[in-house]
């Protein structure tokens, strides 16, 4: 009863689809392309064309305006060279270099005058102070501040430079480098950041970011022979600490079973916990890794959290 037969013909199978099985990418291959395809589509489904970059002269912006050349094409990319009395002639030739290599547009507006002018206007509070955090803050909200003017003038989206280390540890200024629409490297701890930039530079014909962005000591430059070590345990030490504390949700006790210094670990904890409200006003960002700062993890930004 409930079976049909039919004297229609059987309609002609159709030839199998080929599939192409794409062979595994390495790891820094696959994170190179997913900050790429992340930072490319976050950038064109709001509307955006071009993007806007500060650049330093440092691992961190060349790494991120070259990711930014490679997912919007360098027509579609602007980088801002914003020298101070503080930069080195070797990270303003670098930005050059960079700037050049990806053929992007460069603009260079030196903030000496705004800085001036700014410590001019604070010299009444700030009399009988040393130059100290609160000066070198200024200089980089001085470089956001040009930034977002330039995306408010252009239509751009500014992308900001700062990595997974200094987010975690709050070694970045609120309202200065944090100031942005996307955070490229939110997820990438410095140690990455590195054989990211390696990677790159190792695909094409030739480098495109210069040797000399890879092997000099990074430093924010706020302050004269200022090093980023002056503020943090070297990123060797620093990002098997963070990856186990906030990617692996280790305690105090298992990062110290691991071979590490036990005040070393304190005071990165302690830098981790203390920088929740700076993580809070971060742009979002590319997640790359089993746990980015946000929605996968958060903390109460009014605490008494105690190590012991």
């Amino acid at each position: 009863e409930r079976i049909v037969l039919s004297t229609e013909p059987v309609q002609r199978a159709r030839p199998p689809v080929e599939r192409r099985i794409e062979t595994p990418l390495e790891p820094v291959a696959e994170i190179y392309q997913a900050l790429v395809t992340g930072t490319r589509d976050y950038v064109h489904k709001n509307g955006f064309q071009k993007v806007v970059v500060g650049l330093s002269g440092g691992i961190d912006s060349s790494l991120t305006a070259v990711i930014a050349a490679d997912a919007l094409g360098p027509e579609n990319v602007v980088g801002v060279s914003m020298p101070s009395r503080f930069s080195s002639p070797g990270s303003l030739e670098d930005a050059r270099t960079l700037a050049e290599n990806l053929g992007i547009e460069l603009l260079v507006i030196p903030i000496e005058p705004a800085f001036q002018a700014m410590l001019q206007m604070l010299a009444g509070p700030f009399e009988g102070t040393p130059f100290g955090l609160a000066e070198e803050n200024l200089q980089a909200r001085i470089r956001g501040n040009i930034l977002m003017a330039l995306a408010n003038k252009f239509g751009y989206l500014v992308l900001t430079t700062g990595n997974k280390s200094e987010m975690a540890t709050g070694y970045a200024t609120l309202y200065g480098d944090m100031a942005g629409g996307f955070a490229v490297l939110k997820d990438v701890l410095k140690t990455t950041v590195y054989a990211l930039a390696r990677y790159r530079n190792a695909c094409g014909p030739r480098p495109v970011i210069p040797e000399s962005v890879l092997t000099k000591e990074p430093s924010a430059e706020l302050r004269p022979n200022q090093r980023d070590t002056d503020s943090l345990p070297p990123y060797p030490v620093l990002d098997p600490i963070l990856k186990a504390y906030v990617e692996e949700d280790r305690s105090f006790e298992e990062i110290v079973g691991l071979g590490f210094d036990p005040e070393t670990v304190r005071r990165v904890i302690l830098m981790v916990d203390r920088s929740e409200y700076k993580r809070r006003q971060a742009p979002p960002g590319v997640k790359i890794t089993p746990r980015a700062f946000g929605k996968d993890r958060r903390l109460p930004i009014a605490n008494r959290y105690r190590m012991v």
